[in-house]
């Protein structure tokens, strides 16, 4: 009789063990990045974020687009263009025509700790002035000074200039930026073509844990609640 009460509470330890274990393992997960171009706008020397693709978004002449290759989790930590020129500075030397409108664009290919494995970036980040018509988006402007582009078929955007030479949207364990586990669309703001792409595998964590981890954890204490009761019938 002796024994069972400390079989039961070995059994109980051993329980929030795996459950301890279990979200700790959750935790790791959702602190992992995607490896991405994240889509970037300026009026005049400050970046913001875009709130649209580059597909939908349509900038006005006098505007300035920025792209950034980085690792990031979400908008909230994503890297900026390292490098932000106005728009007289990038397009002094192209004149406005009629039925157009003018653009300028920057594009930071990253750091080498962001760079997929085998990959080096470009050193110095591209930029240029996209004449295009008044009706363009920013995925067409883009494109005029920055072939060739590459995109999944989910309409991501994948490469710039040819940079990277391949992977898309990969997940980045948290600590380990060159070594991509899956994958998975980021946000759709950031660097899709298509402004009705994917991008629920990017943004669904809110930080707390998934479905798949509560399920873990009720089913660890599902085989406490066990044991404890096979002790009692046993007592």
């Amino acid at each position: 009789m002796r024994g069972r009460p400390a079989a039961l509470v070995l059994a109980l330890c051993a329980a929030l063990v795996a459950v301890v274990t279990v979200l700790g393992a959750a935790g790791a997960a959702q602190a992992a990045g995607y490896r991405y171009w994240s889509f970037w706008q300026s009026d005049g020397g400050s970046w913001a974020y875009a709130t649209q693709g580059p597909a939908t978004a349509r900038p006005a002449d006098g505007t300035v687009d920025g792209f950034r290759f980085s690792v990031s989790a979400d908008s909230q930590d994503s890297a900026k263009p390292r490098t932000a020129p106005g728009f007289a500075a990038l397009c002094a030397d192209t004149p406005a025509k009629p039925g157009t409108k003018r653009v300028g664009v920057v594009i930071d290919f990253g750091s080498a700790t962001d760079a997929p494995s085998g990959e080096t970036p470009p050193v110095s980040p591209r930029t240029g002035c996209a004449q295009v018509r008044t009706d363009a988006s920013s995925a067409e402007a883009l494109a005029a000074v920055a072939k060739p582009l590459r995109y999944n078929a989910d309409a991501l955007l994948c490469a710039i200039a040819g940079y990277p030479g391949t992977g898309c949207g990969e997940q980045v364990s948290a600590g380990a930026p060159g070594a991509p586990e899956s994958s998975s669309a980021p946000s759709e703001s950031a660097s899709s073509s298509s402004s009705s792409s994917s991008s629920s595998s990017a943004e669904e964590s809110d930080g707390g844990p998934s479905l798949s981890v509560l399920s873990g954890v009720a089913a660890v204490l599902a085989l406490g609640a066990a044991a404890f009761w096979q002790s009692r019938r046993r007592g």
